[in-house]
Formats: structure tokens, sequence, C-alpha cells
């Protein structure tokens, strides 16, 4: 494996690759940030899709199915029907492999939450456009810009006080930054993006560079909770986030 090709990656991205070949991609990658990202995004990807669609191995099979039996002689008739049925499922599943790049957008929303973060979290003077004092205010202006009805979580048990909001540009339209702080300066953020169809998915966590972010979908609202700490403890804030948001 002196060279790792493009194949080689997707291989290691998926898994498919024995000891000996995984440990010399490990290797390289170490070298190569890159392909390194590359393979950090195919590996999201991956577990969006399966998201997406591991539900449907889950699915019962019809009932009018399970009692089908057919008769031996026809056989050559039924092989071809089969590979017709096969071939229609097949276009089918493409066709929804391919629907608006569902799994796609759910992989970016952790990706845009931390770099979002990363930009206003550090920042001293201005981290937030409109102040906590002006609360209703902010709620009402971010409400109408999403056109959702948005909710600011309360942290004050956790640890966090709201320090304001701002409105961002996103992937499909305008996107909500809710800034929290303890009293130590430690900072958390709540990203907020409107889905064009709702949806459900699970809690997630993903770890984008130093920052690590619990995301989750209700509907037509993406969520995303970002914060420099470790998982453990985001956690707890997450999921205090996530109770008052779907009680």
């Amino acid at each position: 494996m002196s060279t790792i090709t493009e194949s080689i990656l997707h291989a290691f991205a998926d898994g498919q690759l024995g000891d000996a070949d995984r440990v010399r991609v490990e290797a390289h990658l170490a070298h190569d940030a890159e392909a390194a990202e590359r393979v950090r995004a195919w590996r999201e990807q991956n577990e969006a899709l399966r998201a997406l669609y591991n539900p449907v191995l889950n699915e019962p099979v019809p009932q009018r199915l399970l009692g089908a039996r057919a008769p031996r002689a026809r056989w050559p008739q039924l092989a071809l029907a089969a590979g017709a049925l096969g071939l229609s499922f097949g276009l089918g599943w493409m066709v929804r492999a391919h629907q608006p790049d569902r799994a796609m957008e759910i992989a970016a929303l952790p990706r845009s939450a931390a770099i979002a973060y990363a930009v206003y979290a550090p920042e001293v003077r201005h981290p937030v456009e409109v102040a906590a004092d002006q609360q209703d205010h902010l709620v009402k202006w971010l409400s109408k810009r999403l056109g959702r009805d948005l909710k600011v979580p309360v942290l004050t048990q956790q640890g966090f006080e709201l320090v304001g909001g701002r409105l961002l540009p996103g992937g499909k339209g305008p996107v909500a930054q809710f800034m929290y702080q303890d009293t130590k300066g430690q900072r958390i953020t709540l990203y907020v993006s409107r889905r064009d169809e709702p949806r459900d998915t699970a809690f997630r966590f993903s770890q984008e560079d130093k920052i690590a972010v619990f995301y989750w979908i209700d509907g037509t609202l993406g969520y995303a909770l970002s914060a420099e700490m470790d998982r453990a403890r985001l956690l707890t804030v997450a999921s205090a986030v996530y109770r008052q948001l779907n009680p």
C-alpha cells in the first residue's frame, strides 16, 4: 500500500480493511490532515444514512406476503418476476437515497453549529446581537425571521445564564444562535436551524475538533448545543435543553 488511493480510504471509512492495511492507513492519515478530514466526513455521512434508513430494516413484512406460496412449476416465471421486482425496488431505493440530501443536511448540522460557536464564543465585546435584558424582543425577532415559534431554555440550575442571541445565515435560510455563560466565563451556544420537511431524529453526539456538540431534529427545527467541554458535562446541559424543548 505504497499509494493510498481514494478507494482504499473509502474502504477504511467503511471498516472493510484488514488489520494490517488499517494500521497503514491510520499511519497515513496521521500525516495527511486533508485525507483524515475526508474520512471523518464520510463516516459522519454513513452514520447519518444509517439513522435515516435503518428503521426500514425493522419494518414488518406485510401479512399478505407471509402467507404467499408459489407452485414449483412456476419457478422460471417467478424468477423473471423477482428480477423485475428487484430492479423496481433497487430503483426505488436509489430514488430515496438521492432525495434532497437529507442525510447530508443532518450530518452538516453539528459542523455548522461548531463553526458558529468557534466564531462567536471567544468574542469579548460583541458575543451577541441582542442581549439577555431584551429577551422578549430577541425571541420574537428570531421567531419571525425563522418563521417558527422559538423557545429559550432556562439553564440556571446547570450554572448557565443567557447572554443573548444573534441571527446567522444558514444553508436553507436564517439560523438562530443563543449563547449562555457560567460564572467562570465558560460559554455554551444553542444553534437552531429551520428544516423544510418535518422529521425527528435521535439525540446524537459529534466531536468537531475541540468542540463537543449534542444535536437532534424535532419537527421542522434542528438543534445543536455546542461547547468546549467534556462530553459528560455537556450531556447534562444538553439533556436539560432537550427536556425543555421536547416536554
